[in-house]
């Protein structure tokens, strides 16, 4: 059945959801569900399982219990056509230091098969016009992140997974992220992010610690 136009579709729900590390329980029965147009931020101390919670909705770490949807749907049993769904982005800035800006990007990017322009729009977006060429080794680490969140102009993902994508930014870089977050979900787009910092002001904002929703 073809939604109405203008409704919320549900894009991923979790319900009943378990999981321990080291014989330590990081949740249980956690239930949570993102629809277009919201942003979650994820909140709670180190070692609260934020990072390893957006693994788990991402599909890479399979060890937990509890239920898993996209579109209603096992998101196991669909999971090819959630990957090319979703972005996730870890902690990590995730570039290759021997490999140029270019380069590292047009390998983040080739399940997007972007064009060279395209690439070149992209870094040129986040600032980094005329380091195309330049192995990554040389750039600062707000640089090589900057290099990584490049991938946000390229995808076509309408769900993002982000883990801590402020880290090393300058303030500058903190206010185009805010503004690219804010342009996703405006559009219809949903995010899932781990970030201390403060978000505010963005359309379908809403906070969960872990062990309840603020």
């Amino acid at each position: 059945m073809t939604p109405q136009q203008g409704a919320q579709q549900t894009l991923l729900s979790a319900s009943d959801l378990y999981c321990e590390r080291d014989d330590r329980v990081l949740f249980e029965g956690l239930a949570l569900s993102i629809t277009d147009g919201e942003l979650i931020q994820l909140a709670g101390p180190n070692g609260a399982g934020k990072t390893t919670l957006l693994r788990l909705l991402a599909g890479l770490n399979r060890d937990f219990e509890g239920q898993l949807l996209w579109h209603d749907v096992p998101l196991m049993t669909v999971y090819p056509e959630y990957a090319g769904n979703r972005l996730y982005m870890g902690h990590l800035s995730a570039v290759k230091k021997s490999l140029t800006a270019l380069e590292n990007l047009r390998w983040l990017t080739a399940q997007d098969r972007p064009s060279e322009k395209q690439l070149w729009e992209a870094l040129e977006h986040v600032a980094l016009a005329g380091y195309e060429h330049t192995p990554c080794l040389q750039l600062s680490a707000g640089q090589q992140r900057r290099v990584a969140l490049a991938r946000l102009k390229i995808s076509r993902a309408p769900l993002w997974i982000l883990d801590e994508p402020f880290t090393a930014l300058d303030k500058d870089g903190v206010s185009w992220l805010e503004g690219e977050l804010q342009a996703h979900v405006s559009n219809g787009g949903a995010v899932i992010i781990t970030s201390h910092h403060a978000l505010e002001g963005i359309p379908g904002l809403r906070r969960l610690e872990l062990g309840g929703v603020v």
